[in-house]
C-alpha cells in the first residue's frame, strides 16, 4: 500500500516488525499464513496474490550454492604454508577492502602552540 511504513504493514498483517524486516530483506521465508495475512492486508486481487505466492515458492526453491574456491598465487601459498602458528585468511578477489587509516596529524597541526 502506498504510504505505509514497515511498522504499519507489520502491525496490520499481525506480524512483528523484526519478522517483517527480515522477510523484506530475504533473510527468512514467509509461511503460508503470513502470505495470506499480507495479501489480505494489502488487498491483493487474485492475480497479485498468485504472483506473491509464486515469488515465495521461487524463493523456497533457491538452493544454497557454495562459494567457488579461488586459486591462491604460489608465492602467497608458500608464505602461508610457512606461517604455521598464525591464522590467515585469504579473501576473495572482489572482497571490499577497508580504506587506509588516516595519517596522524602532524605535531604542528595537533599542537599549534608547541
Amino acid at each position: 500500500m502506498t504510504g505505509l511504513r514497515r511498522e504499519e504493514v507489520a502491525r496490520l498483517a499481525a506480524i512483528s516488525i523484526d519478522y517483517y524486516c527480515r522477510l523484506e530483506q530475504g533473510r527468512i521465508q514467509a509461511s503460508p499464513s503470513v502470505l495470506a495475512s499480507l495479501s489480505k492486508m494489502l488487498r491483493l486481487d487474485e492475480d497479485q496474490r498468485a504472483y506473491l505466492y509464486q515469488l515465495a515458492s521461487r524463493d523456497r526453491q533457491r538452493r544454497y550454492h557454495r562459494p567457488t574456491h579461488h586459486e591462491v598465487q604460489p608465492q602467497l601459498r608458500r608464505m602461508l604454508d610457512d606461517m604455521t602458528r598464525t591464522p590467515a585468511l585469504t579473501p576473495p578477489r572482489r572482497f571490499p577492502t577497508p580504506s587506509p587509516p588516516l595519517s596522524p596529524p602532524s605535531r604542528t597541526t595537533a599542537f599549534p602552540t608547541l
